[in-house]
């Protein structure tokens, strides 16, 4: 699997974008963030990838400033309630993590994971002991994960041992007890 596609499993998640649309209040231009509802300068997004929806489709380029996209060599101007979507960011732990685990692993994880109506942009708690034992040959031990999709919980524990042979083991539980594993073993 390579790194564009792991990158499309991202674009498929849910709740991989914050949606809401802009005004031009006072020279400035502001999100309204549909779920939240809350209030953000443009400003805070320079640079990002930003998509805009225009004739019954999604746009996406880079915002170079406040009210002007960059679409390859287009520009579209921002007008005033239009809607945008801004891709969220992932928890660094957690966008280490996955990137630290072998293609099979990472394939199960995220779809096991969606399988349970959680999507990776649910995290709100990512310990990720993989990280500290970037010099070891031997690699063991737990991280911790916690997702939140509004309606659940779920927490996940991934065991692994790398050494001579590549151990990935999640344990999903939910708030309503539901339990399941997922092994993945490579000699």
């Amino acid at each position: 699997m390579s790194r564009q596609q792991r990158l499309k499993l991202y674009d498929f998640q849910a709740r991989a974008y914050n949606l809401g649309t802009v005004e031009q209040i006072n020279d400035q231009w502001i999100f309204f963030d549909e779920e939240t509802e809350e209030a953000t300068m443009l400003d805070d997004f320079i640079h990002q990838e930003i998509e805009v929806f225009r004739l019954n489709r999604w746009k996406k380029g880079i915002l170079r400033e406040p009210g002007k996209i960059n679409c390859g060599k287009e520009a579209i101007m921002l007008r005033d309630h239009d809607t945008i979507r801004i891709r969220k960011d992932l928890i660094y732990s957690l966008e280490r993590l996955l990137e630290g685990v072998n293609d099979d692993a990472f394939f199960q994880f995220v779809t096991t994971l969606n399988s349970l109506n959680f999507s990776i942009y649910d995290c709100i708690y990512c310990y990720n002991h993989l990280s500290f034992l970037s010099d070891e040959n031997r690699k063991d031990g737990v991280n911790f994960m916690v997702f939140d999709n509004q309606e659940q919980i779920c927490n996940v524990q991934h065991h692994f041992c790398y050494y001579e042979k590549v151990n990935d083991r999640f344990e999903f539980t939910l708030n309503t007890g539901k339990r399941l594993v997922i092994e993945k073993i490579i000699s």
